[in-house]
């Protein structure tokens, strides 16, 4: 990922096209910037005022979290239901809708591991 723009090459861009009437894609050129940068910086005065950049990620909230005994319930209940019955059962419950890798991520998270088991037993034929 590209570092991000100083605040003072943000504010000649910006004052280029305020002040001296540069159109955006012309401001972005002068000042060795993408059109689509120039352009955002723009929009972002006009709609909010702030020069600042935006604030990138940040914390996503645990949409399983909420649902954390449940799911722990269920699993204890029925220790080999797929990750699709799992998140089948959370939506006819609870009416939330998890996609199964979601679902994967929640449990690993919590601790809980699946762990494959043979329907039969290992073939004892040794190499020759």
């Amino acid at each position: 990922m590209a570092g991000s723009y100083s605040q003072d090459l943000r504010d000649r861009v910006i004052d280029a096209v305020l002040r001296e009437g540069m159109s955006r894609r012309a401001a972005g050129a002068r000042f060795g910037v993408s059109e689509s940068s120039a352009i955002r910086w723009l929009r972002r005065v006009e709609e909010s005022g702030s020069r600042a950049a935006g604030q990138l990620g940040g914390h996503k909230r645990l949409k399983l979290e909420p649902h954390r005994a449940f799911l722990e319930a269920l699993r204890a209940e029925k220790s080999d239901a797929t990750l699709q019955a799992l998140c089948d059962r959370l939506q006819a419950e609870h009416g939330v809708a998890a996609d199964v890798s979601v679902m994967s991520r929640f449990l690993r998270r919590i601790g809980v591991t699946f762990k494959k088991r043979r329907s039969s037993r290992a073939s004892r034929i040794d190499r020759t």
